[in-house]
């Protein structure tokens, strides 16, 4: 697609289990919406040029090779299901030497998104696969990180969008950009602000509730007349952030949020809220970061 060159481009981190195709075809798809190229990425991480095992085991050239031979397969099959799904897009693909982490977060720097998937294991098992690539991904990258999980959820029709927004600066771009994918899908959005009720109550909830609903209605508004097309909600919701959007967001096609915020999202994506939300949405999870802007 001619029209793609010279754009940044949807990065999809590849995962080896040719089973696992949920996140690359929601990147592919992507891609395909907003006209862009697409790459495809593939982290492995490889034995030091210093190791020479002994006793027959085959050298290092020869596992390199070998881990090489075999993720160039990956790569080829990943590229494959691409073309087949989208046979006019622009698609390349980069096998890279390293942590996951660290090369989607060089390639985020010259990204327009970066997407990669997750499945739902025990916190444990998380904190060292899926979590441990995107947590530092999402705390860093300068582009949207779409966390999509295996296997594929079950949405809701009409289709709608969730986003969390709190009246932050930060929770703005997450709306707008929330506003282009619902556009771009012809879906609805709902934008909730969640707020928790302080441990020793608020003095004054009905007030308190009053100003959320404020800050909130003056963030949709700011961003809603760019994309008049999309079927806007906007509400309060009493409760904890990881509960409420993990409920309201269980049939939707994706759940935005900020990397920043303030009141009931504070440290949404570098705490345990983050954690909990990555852990029990079965949606995909798009974190915009508050210096992205449309």
């Amino acid at each position: 697609m001619t029209h793609a060159e010279g754009r940044k481009p949807i990065v999809a981190g590849i995962d080896p289990d040719p089973g696992k195709r949920t996140a690359l075809a929601w990147a592919a798809d992507e891609a395909a919406r907003r006209e862009l190229p697409l790459l495809l990425v593939l982290a492995q991480n490889v034995p030091t040029p210093g190791y020479r095992p002994t006793g027959g085991r085959p050298s290092w050239e020869e596992w390199n090779e070998a881990l090489h031979a075999t993720g160039n397969r990956v790569l080829n099959d990943a590229v494959a299901y691409v073309e087949s799904r989208h046979p006019r897009m622009r698609v390349s693909a980069l096998l890279a030497e390293g942590h996951p982490a660290w090369v989607l977060r060089e390639q985020a720097q010259n990204a327009a998104q970066i997407v990669l998937g997750t499945w739902h294991l025990s916190a444990v098992q998380e904190l060292f696969t899926s979590a441990s690539v995107a947590l530092p991904l999402i705390a860093q990258a300068p582009c949207p990180v779409v966390v999509v999980p295996e296997p594929e959820h079950i949405t809701q029709q009409p289709p709608y969008f969730v986003v969390g927004a709190d009246g932050s600066p930060q929770s703005d771009a997450a709306v707008g950009f929330a506003l282009e994918e619902a556009a771009l899908r012809g879906a609805a959005l709902r934008a909730l602000y969640v707020w928790q009720p302080p441990r020793l109550g608020a003095p004054d909830e009905d007030a308190a509730l009053q100003e959320c609903r404020r800050l909130l209605s003056e963030t949709v508004a700011g961003r809603a007349a760019a994309h008049p097309e999309v079927e806007l909600h906007h509400e309060v919701v009493r409760g904890h952030p990881v509960q409420v959007l993990t409920e309201v967001s269980e049939h939707a096609l994706g759940l935005v949020v900020g990397t920043r915020g303030h009141g009931g999202f504070t440290g949404m994506l570098l705490g345990s809220v983050s954690q909990g939300v990555l852990h029990h949405a079965r949606c995909p999870v798009i974190t915009v970061p508050h210096t992205h802007d449309q």
